[in-house]
């Protein structure tokens, strides 16, 4: 293991790692690990079990495949305490780590290795030295000795140390929070550059696509961006970054993100991206139309580049500073993760890419998937962000019954708060105040700038509260008992009266419906959820039971899926048999059906009321 790295320039750093993508076949990086001055009491060294962002322990340390040490050439002993720490014993002089790490997780969150590229975040690949998180941290990233990646280079917004931007060689970090918060991508990538208020802001595209049209990308990122950063600095312009980078990687059907100080790392479908060759096709030469899947892929950069300011600088108590090794706990990610999903469509309207009309459709969206599940009267925002790590991101068949979205759910919160704001002050005040307000108090100075030491706090429930009572000159503690606190609707069409915007349910249809989520799993029709109340739940029905026939016809999946097709024959009140495998158990099923109970908001501007604008149009 040691032989497949090189050994690294000499730079002066107390901890310094190399790694190398050593075995591209069987999808691992070998990393050297070198502590110049280790613990005299033996070094204590450990993977995280987490990484911020992605709230769920996901015991990173088990995919180290092989580990040793040994100093001035001699073997080391090192112990397991648990599932991610190691104990090394004393050693007189430089303790040098030797470990392979296995890279097979083609997501935003870990590390992926193959022949066409690779991809690492520090938190899935480099132990942390205790004791010594606070020194400067040096990276030699190595190319391979293999002929698929002579072409490669790398990508990240590490600061370069011996290296040329975009080339393999030394990079650095002022500590460990910073290393693991600069994923790395190494590859034969498409790589276009645009300036934000004078910051250079790089694209990154792994992955084929043919004919990407990466200009126009550039262009309609730019705009996000420099709508981003005028929100949160209008007067300096002045970006939290020296330099900003979108690493995506393309493939057939995925979608996901996930933000880091100077960074993102993003999934998204091939389809989504815009193509030069359909601008004339569509008669757009200007490639001004956005579809839906561009829309989306907009949509993502725009919450994920939000994020630089609001969880990676303004963030909660609870993760200041991040512990990495256990749950981190807090009941504001509905502050955090809704609030950007907020703002990130909002800023699509505000950047002159989507008008008014498109946003109030993505809104209807959010809107109807909140109204859905009933698991929104039983849980509320506050302790949906405080057991994100047990169960958002742990759901299962009856997540929807159980669970409510601390995204969909936090960004309409977000939006009744906006709108109270705005009409508590006559049209003063808004929620941008609020934001701007964290920013200068919570974010602006939480790391090191110009010189200065960051201060490193966050921001605790009681202060956002208190806040928000601040710039409105009144108590809002009656909606955060009632919409964060408590599991009540935020009564939008109520909010949105005075702001000449009209939400209503529109008719209500007389469709049949088995009031069910299905999903395909390979040819069969896989029940995912059963709506509570519904005629599949009344009857019996459970999620995860594959459904068979209905009246002795079978029920098929794409691409000749016939499940509506069955349903339309029937009314509402019509009692069919419904046939299911549960387990290897055939069961059979009376259902009498009901109406759809899919929510079917609509909203639309009515007019534009005098001296109060829309937050659409703010």
């Amino acid at each position: 293991m040691k032989k497949t790295i090189r050994k690294s320039p000499a730079v002066k750093a107390g901890i310094q790692y190399a790694i190398v993508p050593s075995d591209l076949g069987a999808h691992l990086f070998a990393v050297a690990l070198t502590v110049a001055a280790p613990d005299a009491a033996g070094q204590l060294l450990s993977l995280p079990s987490w990484i911020p962002g992605s709230y769920l322990i996901r015991e990173f340390a088990r995919n180290i495949v092989r580990i040793r040490a040994e100093c001035r050439g001699q073997p080391v002993a090192l112990r397991k305490l648990d599932k991610h720490s190691w104990q090394a014993a004393p050693c007189d002089g430089a303790l040098n780590v030797y470990y392979e790490v296995y890279a097979w997780d083609l997501s935003v969150r870990a590390a992926h290795l193959d022949q066409s590229h690779g991809f690492f975040n520090g938190s899935s690949v480099f132990l942390r030295v205790h004791g010594q998180d606070d020194v400067p941290h040096v990276v030699d990233i190595q190319r391979a000795d293999d002929a698929a990646c002579g072409t490669w280079r790398v990508a990240t917004a590490l600061p370069e140390l011996q290296a040329r931007r975009y080339g393999f060689g030394t990079y650095i970090a002022a500590d460990y929070d910073e290393l693991i918060d600069h994923p790395v991508e190494m590859g034969t990538f498409e790589l276009a550059s645009f300036k934000a208020h004078g910051v250079q802001h790089d694209m990154v595209f792994t992955g084929r696509v043919p004919n990407l049209d990466i200009e126009r990308i550039g262009r309609d990122l730019k705009k996000i961006c420099e709508a981003q950063i005028a929100f949160f600095e209008p007067r300096s312009l002045r970006a939290p970054v020296e330099r900003y980078v979108f690493m995506t990687m393309v493939v057939g059907e995925g979608y996901g993100g996930l933000e880091h100080r100077a960074s993102t790392a993003l999934v998204c479908a091939r389809g989504d991206l815009p193509v030069k060759s359909r601008r004339a096709a569509a008669g757009d030469a200007n490639g001004k139309a956005v579809g839906k899947g561009y829309l989306q892929f907009l949509g993502l950069c725009s919450h994920e580049y939000f994020h630089t300011w609001n969880v990676k600088r303004i963030k909660p108590a609870a993760f200041a500073p991040y512990d990495l090794q256990t749950e981190g706990y807090t009941s504001l990610l509905w502050l955090f993760e809704g609030f950007t999903s907020y703002y990130d469509d909002l800023m699509l309207v505000r950047a002159g890419l989507i008008d008014e009309a498109q946003y109030l459709k993505l809104l209807e969206k959010t809107v109807n998937g909140v109204l859905r599940g009933s698991g929104r009267h039983k849980q509320s925002l506050a302790d949906s962000s405080f057991d994100a790590w047990v169960k958002y991101y742990r759901p299962d068949e009856n997540a929807p019954n159980a669970v409510v979205s601390y995204y969909a759910k936090g960004s309409l919160v977000a939006l009744g708060l906006d709108l109270t704001l705005r009409a508590k002050s006559a049209g003063k005040k808004s929620l941008d105040d609020v934001m701007r307000a964290l920013w200068r108090r919570f974010g602006r100075d939480f790391y090191a700038r110009d010189g200065k030491p960051g201060a490193g706090r966050g921001v605790t429930d009681g202060e956002v509260e208190a806040l928000f009572a601040e710039l409105a000159g009144v108590s809002l503690r009656s909606y955060f008992d009632k919409h964060v606190r408590g599991t009540l609707d935020v009564p939008l069409a109520r909010l949105y009266a005075p702001f000449g915007v009209e939400l209503d349910d529109g008719a209500k249809t007389a469709k049949a419906s088995l009031d069910v989520r299905t999903a395909r799993e390979g040819n069969d029709c896989k029940l995912a959820n059963v709506y509570e109340g519904g005629a599949a739940h009344r009857a019996g029905l459970s999620g995860g039971d594959v459904l068979m026939a209905i009246d002795g016809l079978r029920v098929t999946m794409a691409p000749n899926a016939n499940l509506d097709v069955l349903l339309g024959r029937y009314a509402v009140g019509d009692t069919l048999e419904v046939h299911v495998f549960r387990r290897d158990e055939l069961k059979r099923f009376e259902v009498r059906l009901a109406a759809d109970g899919t929510p079917a908001w609509t909203l639309r501007a009515a007019k534009t009321v005098k001296g109060m604008r829309r937050p659409s149009a703010s």
